[in-house]
């Protein structure tokens, strides 16, 4: 059971609420919660006490002044004298003079202080500002839209729970609506998610129902916005494609701005309260059986109260001929996505692994795919493209992405190998394809220490070394490394000794006459 004040305390609460206190002081005053007496606020609204015909005027009642009395000159902003005394107040003018140029009340209490010595703290001048704010509305705008010009788009989640079979629970599913500006004819289906596929594919399906309109208003979500930003947002890069291929232009929403999408706010509650509102289904088509009927028989047979028309004349008469016509295609739908290319040189694409060049392992790359092709960017230039592979853990390798001396199968491994053979000699080849045959993959090692001979010994004599090994049929290194051994022991080597007279050699007379002179 809640807990509920003393009758002394109501009236009291009441009583200063009608002589125009702030909630803070009432509550300061009575010992209660600033919730607590703003409820009795809205149950009974405040009234400034002002005296009748019969009666004197109390001398100690706060000068109310209201309407026009209340304008300071020069200025278009009353002055709010009601209730408790501000120590802002003193300071009017130049508090309303800093609004009118559009500043903050920090920046203002800031000023204050700077210039007027003002000794109280921020939260008296932001309290103040608001109540300016309050007592000088702003207009709305109302935005009118031509025929075929805008649709807007909405998610919301149902107020209507639907049985899901896979996970054996109720849940409530998101609703895709799109509503024509002009007409206020919509569309709506309910979805099992906010991924894009799905949110694209909603699109297509209203587009078919109503036509394409040349501006689809969205608000920020994430599916279709990258980067809300209040000058320039970014739209995802596949819905921009999908919005080129359907001939329309995407436009976010400012950000907390939600009058801007006011059309579609509003459909969205009306959707959700006239249609589901109370109800639940077995099943998402369910869902989606009662949601058409629901729009043929109620939506666009009800007469609108801005238009004060019925939705379906209005949208067959004016809006329908001024839409744009579907494209004859649907739209190849694609995913994007930043990968790092792995050490290995393998980049992964939905559980699969597809190979980059080599130079760019490490990096950042742009990838794009969709059910059959997988493209991989650098720099927005495409260095690569595979085809698509179905399920997950497979490999898909492009030989002109591995390093020459870094295969990455096992036969291109074995063609390298060999090529380098065949560059020392054919008695080297024809030795290093016998040892394949001979010793199967532990041959790879072998003929990687034969190659490794060539650092130490010229090729000539390594390939003469694999003739006698292979005529012998002997494919071990430590035999072919002796081999060698012993030829470079059996030809002496050239003695060396340096020349000590040639033409360009100074003789070392001059150097000795130079020293006796005295010039080095």
């Amino acid at each position: 059971m809640g807990n509920y004040l003393q009758m002394s305390t109501q009236q009291q609460i009441r009583a200063l609420l009608e002589i125009g206190w702030s909630h803070r002081r009432i509550a300061r005053e009575v010992d209660v919660h600033r919730e607590t007496v703003a409820r009795y606020a809205r149950a009974k609204p405040a009234s400034p006490i002002i005296g009748s015909a019969n009666e004197p005027e109390d001398q100690n009642q706060p000068n109310l002044i209201t309407g026009s009395e209340a304008l300071v000159e020069g200025q278009n902003r009353p002055n709010p004298i009601t209730g408790p005394e501000s120590p802002a107040a003193d300071h009017h003018e130049f508090i309303a003079k800093q609004l009118d140029k559009g500043l903050t009340a920090q920046r203002i209490w800031q000023d204050l202080v700077e210039l007027y010595g003002y000794e109280h703290g921020y939260q008296t001048v932001q309290r103040y500002v608001k109540r300016l704010k309050r007592m000088t509305p702003e207009v709305a705008d109302r935005m009118e839209h031509p025929p075929g010009q805008e649709g807007q788009i909405d998610f919301f989640k149902s107020k209507a729970p639907v049985y899901d079979e896979r996970r054996h629970r109720w849940s409530k599913p998101w609703v895709f609506r799109m509503t024509l500006s002009c007409s206020k004819h919509g569309y709506e289906e309910s979805l099992p998610d906010r991924k894009l596929v799905t949110f694209l594919r909603a699109h297509e399906h209203a587009f078919m129902e109503l036509g394409v309109p040349r501006v689809v208003r969205m608000d920020n979500t994430k599916t279709a916005v990258t980067r809300a930003c209040l000058f320039d947002p970014d739209v995802h890069e596949v819905y921009e494609e999908f919005a080129k291929h359907w001939g329309f232009i995407p436009l976010p929403s400012r950000p907390h701005h939600p009058q801007e999408q006011g059309v579609q706010e509003r459909s969205g509650g009306y959707v959700n309260d006239n249609a589901l509102k109370g109800r639940r289904f077995e099943s998402l088509g369910a869902m989606n059986e009662y949601l058409r009927g629901w729009n043929r028989r109620i939506a666009q047979l009800r007469i609108h109260g801005s238009t004060r028309r019925q939705v379906l004349t209005h949208f067959l008469e004016v809006e329908r001929p001024a839409m744009q016509s579907p494209p004859s295609e649907r739209f190849a739908l694609f995913e994007v996505g930043s990968r790092s290319v792995h050490r290995d040189g393998y980049v992964e694409v939905d559980g699969n692994f597809y190979t980059a060049p080599y130079q760019l392992v490490g990096q950042r790359l742009r990838v794009r795919w969709d059910e059959r092709l997988v493209r991989i960017y650098h720099q927005g230039q495409e260095v690569r493209i595979h085809a698509k592979k179905p399920g997950f853990g497979q490999w898909t390798t492009c030989d002109d992405d591995r390093p020459a001396h870094k295969p990455a199968r096992q036969e291109a491994y074995e063609r390298n190998l060999l090529a380098r053979a065949e560059r020392i000699g054919e008695h080297a080849l024809a030795w290093a394809k016998a040892a394949i045959v001979e010793r199967d993959v532990r041959s790879y090692r072998l003929l990687q220490g034969m190659l490794s001979l060539t650092r130490k010994h010229p090729r000539e004599r390594v390939d003469e070394a694999c003739r006698t090994a292979l005529r012998s049929r002997v494919f071990r290194y430590r035999s072919l490394r002796q081999l060698l051994e012993r030829e470079a022991a059996r030809i002496p080597v050239p003695e060396r000794r340096l020349t000590q007279e040639h033409e360009l050699i100074r003789p070392l007379s001059d150097y000795a006459a130079l020293a006796a002179a005295g010039g080095i």
